[in-house]
Order: structure tokens, then sequence, then C-alpha cells
């Protein structure tokens, strides 16, 4: 379905506010009381997004699929086959979220869509699991905290190194890590090196192409709904699906794609999931104002004086992961500090964290990375990409969340949307 040939958005939302108005949305397994077990014994979902990630998701604990929606009929195709024929299916996000049988969204669709769809999604009484980055500009990410907590919701954001897995090159969950931060072992300030010689992967193939020729839009893809907010640029394969995080109207190469997952435990590890850097340094070349290019290096600096390094050239190797005045980290969770294990065991562990997204919507209680520490993390990838879109340093207000002397930059916070398509609280 087109956005041209359905209603405004403007008109859609206005008449969905009147409905939720009329009422208070509640979760169908609260409307029992404490124990009640909704008639499938699962929380149900739709997934807006069929691509590979989308359909990645499809099976998750406890949750049953029964609706998908994506632009592209191929990918609803597909999604079927694996869901089964009794799924709905959708072109369009807006009739999803108002089905009352939905209990949470999953968003798996470009970043340039994240911030509307999940406060849409908030708006209509869903919870929300999106993927990373979780919005595309800082000004998104600020509408949507709004939202989410505005109406009631539990946000998932769909990185979690931050409470589990082995995180990268460093052969432990991140938990010793922040444990050993805290202890005071390393001293402080704090200096994190996140590169190839640490064990952390910038994907430099997320690159976009400057030289594209326009080309018939297939027909099962609706790509005016595809770019949806994005400024209208004439249709190229690579823009889309799987190559689309190489143009800044989308996403951010390498760090757009990768920098969540990288960078939220770190803000974690630091203590700095209430705030932001002061500053963030570029070293790259020119980029281009469509394509998103490579860079050497980007560093974030605290008001404390922590940093964080992005080592887009990983020259150096045997390099510390963290480095203090007392002490180095490296990766394997190597150190330079004598018996740290045993002086390890003398200090507490981090504070427990809510990590089952199932219980955390049961409950509703806030998931341990939800919409305020994601907006803190992805905050960390937007400074950069848009010190690396300007190809200049920028000085950062944690507290107004914008750049300070630099209007070329704040307009980058908050970017116009194409047609009538607005985040709406």
């Amino acid at each position: 379905m087109s956005s041209d040939t359905t209603n405004s958005r403007r008109d859609f939302l206005k008449k969905s506010a009147a409905t939720v108005a009329a009422f208070v949305i509640v979760p169908r397994f609260v409307l029992g009381g404490r124990g009640f077990v909704a008639p499938s014994d699962q929380l149900t979902k739709a997934i807006i997004g069929v691509g590979s990630m989308g359909r990645n998701h499809i099976p998750y604990g406890d949750t049953r699929v029964v609706a998908v929606c994506d632009v592209d009929r191929n990918h609803l195709k597909k999604a079927v086959e694996m869901v089964g024929k009794g799924v709905k299916t959708f072109a369009d996000y807006r009739e999803v979220i108002q089905l009352p049988e939905v209990d949470i969204v999953h968003i798996a669709t470009p970043p340039h869509w994240h911030g509307i769809i999940a406060a849409d999604a908030a708006r209509a009484g869903k919870d929300i699991w999106c993927e990373k980055p979780m919005t595309r500009t800082i000004g998104e990410g600020k509408r949507l905290v709004e939202a989410v907590q505005q109406h009631g919701r539990i946000f998932r954001l769909n990185t979690w190194f931050r409470f589990d897995d082995i995180f990268y090159g460093m052969g432990t969950p991140v938990k010793p890590i922040k444990k050993l931060v805290d202890s005071g072992l390393l001293g402080w300030p704090l200096k994190v090196t996140v590169g190839r010689g640490t064990g952390f992967d910038w994907k430099f193939y997320w690159v976009g192409k400057t030289n594209l020729d326009p080309m018939p839009v297939p027909p099962e893809l609706d790509y005016n709904m595809w770019l949806g907010p994005a400024p209208y640029r004439p249709y190229n394969p690579h823009r889309v699906h799987q190559t689309f995080r190489g143009y800044w109207d989308y996403d951010g190469g390498g760090l757009g794609d990768m920098g969540q997952h990288y960078l939220d435990p770190v803000q974690y590890f630091l203590g700095k999931d209430n705030t932001s850097p002061v500053s963030v340094e570029i070293d790259a070349p020119q980029q281009h104002p469509d394509a998103v290019g490579t860079w050497r290096r980007i560093t974030y600096t605290y008001a404390d004086g922590c940093q964080i390094v992005l080592d887009g050239e990983g020259k150096e190797e045997n390099i510390p992961y963290i480095e203090g005045p007392k002490g180095k980290l490296y990766p394997g969770f190597r150190s330079d500090i004598p018996n740290l294990e045993r002086k390890l065991a003398a200090f507490p562990d981090p504070e427990p964290q809510v990590t089952d997204f199932i219980e955390a919507v049961k409950e509703r209680k806030k998931f341990a990375l939800n919409e305020e520490n994601g907006h803190r993390s992805c905050t960390l990838v937007n400074m950069g990409k848009a010190a690396l879109h300007l190809g200049r340093s920028l000085k950062f207000d944690p507290v107004k969340q914008e750049f300070i002397d630099d209007e070329g930059a704040n307009r980058l916070i908050n970017q116009p949307m194409r047609s009538d398509w607005t985040m709406v609280l």
C-alpha cells in the first residue's frame, strides 16, 4: 500500500488518537490479573520489516507471530512461508499497530523508519522490540524516549552485549569488565579503544556508491513507502535492502551498523548511561553528501576525561582495550594488574538487570537496555556520524543534547522529513 493511496499520516494519527483516548490500553495478559494466562499461553507480536533481519527474529521465546509487514511482496511471501498461512500480512505498518491482538511490535526496518514506527507503536499501546541503531538522528531518539514514557510502554533495543554473550575480542561477557571498572583497580579516567586491534571489525564494506544510475522500481517493491520520511532519490537497488547502510539518508555505514553493538557496553561499564560525551573529534577523508565512506579515527571525550577511541585503521596490535592510570585490560581479559582475579573477588558484582524481555513486558519492568540508555548509546553513534558527515570535530552539550555553536551540526539533530511524515508523541 502506497502512502499516495492512503489517507495522510496526520489524518491517520488524528483518528488513531481519538480511538486511543477513549480507553486505557492494557495488554491482554494483564486483564485477568496476576497469573492470568492468555489463551495462546504466549505473548503475540507483529514484525514490521521482514527482510533477512526480521525473518531471523520470527522465533523467539514465548511469543507467537500474528502479523508481518513489509513494503516488498517477496519479503512477505518468505515470511509467510516461515510463519504459516494463518499470519496476517500488511504493506503499511499503521494498520499493523492498530491490531488489538498484537502485544509486541518488533521493528526490523532500515533505521530511518525506527523512530517514527516505534513512537506510533507506543501511541497505539504496543510494547516495542527495536533493532539497532535505535534511531537515525539524536532528535528522533529524544522524541522516542518521550513517546515510550508518555504512553507507559516497555521498550527493548536489540543489542544484548551489556548483559549476555561473549563480548567480541574480550573473550568474556561484559559483567566482569563492569566489575573491574567499578572496582577502581584501573584508576580513572579511562580510555577505551574499539577497533581491529581489540577485536572489533568496523565493516567498512558498508560504503555507498557515488555513481548510481536511476533504474526502474521492481513491481514487488513500494519504493515510495520504503523511502517514507527520507528524501526522494531515484531508485537503484544498491539503496535498498542489504546495502542501504551505505547512505546517510538511511543509516551510517559500519558505524551505524555496528556502533551500538560495540559502544552500548562501553557506556554501561563506564557508568555513562545518563550522559553523553562533551566532544567528538574526527580524522577521516572528506565524505560524499549522499554516500557514506570510511574513517581513520573517531575520539569521544567525556566531561571527566574518559575517552572512547574508534580505531578505523587497525594498524596497531597488542594494544589495551581499556587503559587507566593504574592498569590496563587487554583482549582476552588479560591485564597487567597482578593477581587480578583474586583482587576482583573482593568487590561486589554489578547491580542485577532485567534481561528477560517477556518478563519485562508481563511484569511491566524496565528492560536492561531500554529507551533511555539505548538513546544515550545511540547518541554516541549519531554524534560520530554528524562529525564524519560534516568533516569536522564537534562540541556537545549532554544536558541539552545539542551541539555547541554549530548550526550545521544541529541541523543534523532534527532533520526534515519528507512529505507529511513526522514523529507524533
